[in-house]
């Protein structure tokens, strides 16, 4: 039986994901939520606590995965502390507290363009994140940087976002080459590309854009 365990699991990704996961044989899925969802699939075991708390319930759960499907937008965060507090702080806690738990494997979704290295803010942190769970020690580590995501309902108001949506199919004509990565990609899409990771063996530190994720996908 693989014990998972997913931070972000009532987000745009992590909805789909815990769907996924319910429905695969010899999975064992948990989910960490500050308010337990209207609705779970059978099967799935719901940890409610406050994120401060989260450490102690990923002890008690042993996770042998562990997946962030965590993340938010400087516009919902407010401010860029707000913003790192999620993207950084609460990512790498959870990262911790699972590897600290005996999690061999983690996966994190990130985005296309991550690096430390970035000027820009949202990217930098991004990239800060990988790299500090890339240093946690875990026999794998799996990191998803898709394009802008579509489909599915989020669980907040993003216009800018919206307005991109409605524009991708025009825009991603125009990305070829290099900047395909930068196409859009349904949420439903990484989703399952995770629930294949989830499942797969292997060691070592995993990248995996557009063109990686559709393929994962199936």
């Amino acid at each position: 039986m693989t014990r998972v365990v997913i931070a972000g699991a009532t987000g745009l990704i992590g909805k789909q994901l815990v769907v996924e996961l319910a429905g695969q044989v010899g999975v064992e899925t948990h989910i960490l939520v500050r308010r337990k969802p209207a609705r779970v699939p059978a099967g799935v075991i719901v940890h409610e606590a406050a994120a401060a708390d989260w450490p102690i319930e990923v002890a008690a759960i042993k996770p042998v995965v562990a997946i962030s499907c965590l993340g938010t937008t400087m516009r919902t965060a407010g401010s860029k502390a707000a913003f790192r507090a999620v993207d950084f702080d609460l990512v790498t806690g959870f990262a911790s507290a699972a590897k600290a738990a005996g999690a061999q494997h983690m996966i994190a979704v990130s985005s296309v363009g991550a690096s430390d290295k970035a000027s820009n803010f949202y990217l930098k942190t991004k990239g800060e994140a990988e790299s500090a769970m890339a240093q946690m020690g875990f026999g794998r580590i799996d990191f998803l940087r898709p394009g802008l995501l579509t489909g599915g309902e989020r669980p907040e108001s993003r216009p800018g976002e919206s307005v991109a949506i409605m524009l991708a199919p025009l825009t991603d004509l125009l990305m070829v080459g290099g900047l395909s990565r930068y196409r859009s990609i349904p949420a439903l899409a990484v989703a399952q590309a995770i629930a294949h990771l989830a499942l797969a063996g292997g060691q070592g530190k995993h990248i995996h854009e557009n063109d990686a994720i559709r393929a994962l996908a199936g």
